[in-house]
């Protein structure tokens, strides 16, 4: 019995392909499949192409695949683009009002017909096509029924009746077998990494709308009351960012979101967070660039920019999570240690993490827990940048009693003032480079890198972020090791040393033109035989990576 299935739904951008697709993802969710969902989609309002491409499988899985068991078309160019990628056994299902095909493997369905005579409208012709295509898969009515009742909440009825005719209009052709196993929910990788801070105790986020990291600011905004947080969309990434510093210094758990260009604008606040040691959580989410770039794509171009960016000695954390799970359960923990270490951090995905949607392990939630930072005892004199054996100083926030609580963009001393003299520079400079210390003992102490595939393999590739996916895929089909380093500041360098023990063959995979995780590992003196570099704005597929090796 075939456990693995490939669905493309594709249309015209504001034709309804993604609702599509998600709404069928959720079917195969209900009968205990682990979902993927890969959008793509031109950065248009109408017109144009988009797609959603979905998996379903027994197991549980991190990437979209090149061959289609069904291609779902809701226009003909969605027919000319993807039916050469479609299995020798694959169905096609067809607006056949819009689409003339002669094709024994093609279903047709008059979705405009079908949706003029309810009385609808032309975006509703999606609802048609999942109908349709429910009942061609063995999906009885009460079940379609039931996830059209939760899915549309305007025009509920109507959608409803044009889901019926579409649904009696077609043949029960096969019968897609419900697994023995719980249904997870799906998310998008914003949504999980949203439940992530929440749950780490995140009270405020401040963004500014920019593809594709809009979709956290546009999830806690919806359920802000639920979970009793402040979210404030400001009017550019220098207003978020100092906006984000006033309220981490006032004493609540802060959270931004942009892309690289918004980050871009956020450096000189991210360098002044380092000086005055105000805890900051940036989320950046990589597409194609420089400059705007390609908008609505993906890539992996801003790894040294994140190592780097700020001016000065910043110290900070960088995690770059490879799935939803991993950037909920990350953006908790990189919450916590910013405000444990008093330091600027980075949370490093892209649009293949960000808008891709994923069956969710909910079990992650239990291993966040909402830390408290060290606090002043309110025992004799404040002093803010207080000079300890680790560098950390306690905390106190603006009208605590018997605290003045200073925050300086400038060198200064223990109290706060400015210092200019070589000898408190340095002093202070010392202090926080102490702290960078403690920083790395606790990266010594987190499962900073991971190991998948075959690890006694003496062949090994190593990859970051979102291209785990297909890596971890075509690792365990050829029987190689793959690394995975998720904490890329400060390094790990005795985990990931130890993760290549015996490897004597060594190839990184990224999408970027420069091979920039190559280029961090050559600085810790590790050598990669090769590379794989993929920059046209879209993710590895696994089967790319199992030819290029």
């Amino acid at each position: 019995m075939k456990k693995d299935f490939s669905i493309l739904v594709g249309g015209a951008a504001g034709e309804g392909s993604r609702k599509a697709g998600l709404v069928i993802a959720k079917l195969f969710a209900g009968l205990g499949y682990r979902l993927f969902i890969y959008d793509d989609y031109q950065s248009l309002i109408r017109g144009g192409h988009s797609f959603s491409q979905i998996r379903a499988s027994d197991k549980k899985v991190l990437s979209h695949r090149q061959k289609l068991d069904f291609l779902l078309a809701l226009d003909e160019t969605t027919l000319k683009k993807h039916q050469f990628d479609l299995d020798k056994k694959g169905i096609i299902v067809y607006n056949r009002d819009k689409i003339s095909i002669k094709d024994k493997k093609a279903i047709g369905i008059a979705m405009e017909t079908i949706v003029k005579k309810a009385g609808g409208t032309s975006i509703m012709e999606n609802t048609a096509l999942v109908a349709g295509f429910a009942k061609i898969i063995g999906i009885n009515w009460e079940t379609l029924e039931k996830l059209f009742k939760n899915e549309f909440k305007k025009f509920l009825e109507l959608n409803l009746k044009i889901a019926k005719k579409a649904f009696d209009s077609q043949k029960n052709l096969m019968k897609i077998k419900k697994l023995n196993q719980k249904p997870w929910p799906v998310l998008t990788g914003n949504e999980a990494l949203s439940l992530g801070a929440v749950k780490a105790g995140l009270d405020f986020y401040f963004a500014y709308p920019m593809t594709p990291a809009s979709g956290i600011l546009h999830y806690l905004a919806g359920h802000q009351k639920d979970f009793k947080i402040a979210v404030v969309q400001l009017e550019n990434e220098v207003g978020i960012i100092n906006a984000a510093l006033g309220a981490a210094y006032s004493g609540v758990k802060t959270m931004v979101g942009t892309s690289g260009g918004g980050f871009a604008l956020m450096t000189e606040g991210f360098s002044l967070a380092a000086q005055s040691e105000i805890p900051l959580v940036v989320v950046e989410s990589q597409r194609p660039a420089p400059a705007s770039g390609v908008p609505t794509y993906t890539g992996q171009g801003d790894l040294l920019f994140a190592l780097s960016a700020g001016h000065g000695d910043v110290l900070r954390f960088v995690i770059a999570p490879g799935d939803a799970d991993e950037a909920c359960f990350w953006a908790g923990k990189i919450l916590n240690l910013a405000w444990k270490y008093q330091t600027p951090s980075i949370l490093l995905i892209d649009k293949e993490i960000s808008e891709s949607t994923f069956s969710f392990d909910e079990n992650i939630l239990s291993k966040i827990k909402d830390e408290k930072p060290l606090l002043w005892n309110k025992k004799g004199k404040y002093l803010r940048y207080q000079d300890t054996k680790n560098g950390i100083s306690p905390l106190a926030f603006p009208g605590e009693k018997k605290a003045v609580v200073k925050a300086n963009s400038y060198e200064h001393d223990e109290f706060g003032l400015t210092v200019e003299d070589k000898k408190s520079v340095e002093k202070m400079q010392n202090k926080r480079l102490r702290k960078f210390k403690e920083m790395r003992k606790e990266v010594a102490k987190l499962a900073a890198v991971k190991v998948y595939g075959q690890k006694t393999a003496e062949e090994a590739i190593i990859v970051w972020g979102s291209t785990k996916g297909p890596a971890k895929e075509a690792a365990e089909t050829l029987g190689i090791k793959m690394i995975q380093p998720i904490v890329l500041e400060p390094f790990p360098e005795k985990q990931l040393k130890r993760a290549l023990k015996g490897v004597k063959k060594l190839i990184s995979i990224e999408t970027n033109a420069l091979g920039q995780l190559g280029k961090v590992l050559k600085g810790w003196g590790i050598k990669v035989d090769g590379e794989i570099l993929k920059y046209d704005g879209r993710p590895f597929l696994p089967e790319e990576i199992e030819e290029k090796l």
